[in-house]
């Protein structure tokens, strides 16, 4: 069982930073691609960004331009670089790897 620890959220004003990580317990971190959700309030959970085993990444509309996935293999991490958040930005964010979810982060975009 792969354990999943997310880190990095917060309240932040709009326009701000913050840098989401999630750190994947086991041996499988190179083999498989992790992606990031999010999930606001009265709403379904949805795709934000992903990367591959190979590096690869791609991303939501709505945050392309603003957000930056990365990972570092040496680490078996995977962080999300968000900028100039907006407060529809606002929602849990969840990492997702190998079939397994993290427990989730709340970021809140507010003044």
């Amino acid at each position: 069982q792969v354990q999943l620890v997310e880190s990095g959220g917060g309240l932040v004003q709009p326009g701000g930073s913050l840098r989401l990580s999630c750190a994947a317990s086991g041996s499988m971190f190179s083999a498989y691609g992790m992606d990031w959700y999010r999930q606001a309030p009265g709403k379904q959970r949805e795709l934000v960004a992903l990367i591959s085993r190979s590096g690869s990444t791609n991303y939501a509309d709505s945050v392309k331009g603003r957000f930056t996935i990365s990972k570092d293999d040496a680490k078996n991490t995977v962080y999300l670089q968000m900028s100039n958040l907006k407060p529809e930005d606002t929602a849990v964010y969840y990492c997702y790897f190998a079939g397994n979810w993290g427990q989730g982060i709340p970021v809140t975009v507010s003044s």
